[in-house]
Parts: structure tokens; C-alpha cells; sequence
């Protein structure tokens, strides 16, 4: 049976946020969710007054972070599991793209939720207990023309939730990067920047790519709120993952992925034993 439990989620708005929320009150657990504004925090907390509670940030303001989770720890209580979800995805050709469309991808996607780790660490170190997950993305391990900034931000979640986690394995903390395939969230919809497109040189290799990205959106195989039991059931694991895929797409892709590395690994290896002293 599920032990009741206090989860900090950042991005409740919509997506696998909301998901998360709703599945997670369902399952009597308490949920602390971010937003962006009052509107949307009065939304929210009406999901189930006392067991939702909101509060604003932008996970970009990272001299905020810090104090909004003391000020949880202090008035809520303390938080059993942080997930970090807030984030967007952007679309655009590397050579298109504006360095600040990257600088923003990253600040959101890797340094809002690295910043957020680092406030909720502290206070689970010292209970000796707590979790992390981290929704990273298939696009943590595959890639896609026109998804470079998307897909680094996630690659570089992916590494960072796997090197803390070794970090902090021997202190009762355990750190699960979620890679999510395709699902019925607004990331290829309204949630997507995209940069617009200005070199002719790539129109036939990207310009089909964007155009069924956009016909697909919403109709995408995953359900959210499956996605979301899943999680949660992961939390309540003994032992949990180090990485979770999620959906039968992102299994089919990062296993194709991982043949095709070690098949390339295999054709080089010659090569790269060759630099030993």
C-alpha cells in the first residue's frame, strides 16, 4: 500500500504536471505545485483544497528557488519527493537558431531543475530519505534534425540526474530520470518554440519533419495520466530505477539507438585501441 507522501512538482499548469497532480491527490498523497501566476495557482489548489497546495515560480528565477522551498519545508512540511517537470521544448535548425533561444532552453530545462535539486537536498540529506525525478525525455537519448537545443538540454539532464544519483545513493536518496516517449501533452503544440525558418539549404530535410510534428500533436500514442500512475509507482518502488523510459515508442527508438552505438563502437574499435600508450 502507498505510504502518504508530500511531492513538490514544478509545472502543474498542464501536461504531465497536471497528470502528475491529479494522479498523485487521487492516490491521497499531498502536492505542493508550482505555477507561474495566481490565476493558475487558485486553479489548482481548487483540484483539493488542503491536499493542493500552489505555489508561484518561474524555475528561471533561481534566487528565488531557494527560499520558496524553505519557506515549504517550514509552513507545508517536509518534502518526500521533488519532480522536476517544468519545461518546454524548442524546434528550430541549429544554424537558424538564436544562441539566447539555446541560453533560455537550458536555463529552463537543466539550470531551473538543477537549482531546484539543490534546494531540496539539504533538508533530504539530512532525514536520510527522499527522491528525485527528473522528466528528462526519449530525446535524452535519440536525436532528431531540428531538436539540437531540446535534445542537449535533455541529454545533459540525463547525465546530471545519473552522476547525482551516485552522489547521494549512500545518504537514503534516490534519483530517477524519466525519458518520456510521445504523448498527449501540449509540447509540440502551444508549449513549443519555434524559431522560424530562414536557410532554403535545409527546407527538404526539416520542413516534413515540422509540418507532421504539428498534424501528429494531440494525437500522439502515450496517455498523461498512465504516464503519471507510472511515476508514482515508481516512488513507491523499493528499489527504483536509475532511468525509466516511458511508452512503447521511446523503448522501440532507445533500443535501436544502443544497437546502432554498439555496432559503430564495434566497426571503430581498432581505431580507438589504437591511442593506448
Amino acid at each position: 500500500m502507498a505510504i502518504d507522501r508530500t511531492l513538490l512538482v514544478t509545472g502543474v499548469s498542464s501536461g504531465f504536471g497536471r497528470a502528475l497532480a491529479q494522479e498523485a491527490l487521487k492516490r491521497g498523497h499531498r502536492v505542493i505545485g508550482t505555477v507561474r501566476n495566481e490565476q493558475a495557482l487558485r486553479e489548482f489548489e481548487m483540484l483539493s483544497p488542503g491536499a493542493a497546495v500552489g505555489r508561484v515560480l518561474d524555475v528561471t528565477h533561481f534566487e528565488a528557488i531557494d527560499g520558496v522551498v524553505a519557506d515549504i519545508e517550514d509552513t507545508v512540511g517536509p518534502v518526500d519527493v521533488l519532480i522536476n517537470n517544468a519545461g518546454y521544448g524548442h524546434e528550430g535548425i541549429l544554424e537558424e537558431s538564436p544562441l539566447a533561444e539555446m541560453q533560455q532552453q537550458f536555463a529552463v530545462n537543466v539550470f531551473g531543475a538543477v537549482a531546484m535539486m539543490k534546494a531540496v537536498l539539504p533538508y533530504m540529506r539530512r532525514r536520510r530519505r527522499g527522491h528525485i525525478l527528473n522528466i528528462t525525455s526519449m530525446g535524452g537519448y535519440i536525436t532528431l534534425p531540428g531538436i539540437a537545443y531540446y535534445c542537449g538540454s535533455k541529454f545533459a539532464l540525463e547525465g546530471i540526474s545519473e552522476a547525482l544519483g551516485k552522489e547521494v545513493a549512500s545518504l537514503g536518496i534516490a534519483i530517477t530520470a524519466v525519458a518520456p516517449g510521445s504523448f498527449r501533452t501540449d509540447w509540440a503544440g502551444r508549449s513549443m518554440a519555434r524559431t522560424p525558418r530562414s536557410i532554403p539549404d535545409y527546407d527538404a530535410l526539416f520542413d516534413p519533419i515540422r509540418a507532421t510534428r504539428q498534424q501528429k500533436s494531440g494525437n500522439q500514442l502515450g496517455d498523461p495520466a498512465k504516464a503519471a500512475r507510472a511515476m508514482l509507482d515508481v516512488i513507491d518502488s523499493p528499489s527504483p530505477p536509475a532511468h525509466l523510459l516511458l511508452g512503447s515508442d521511446a523503448m522501440g527508438l532507445v533500443r535501436q539507438k544502443l544497437s546502432d552505438l554498439t555496432a559503430e563502437i564495434d566497426q571503430w574499435e581498432a581505431l580507438s585501441r589504437s591511442t593506448d600508450g
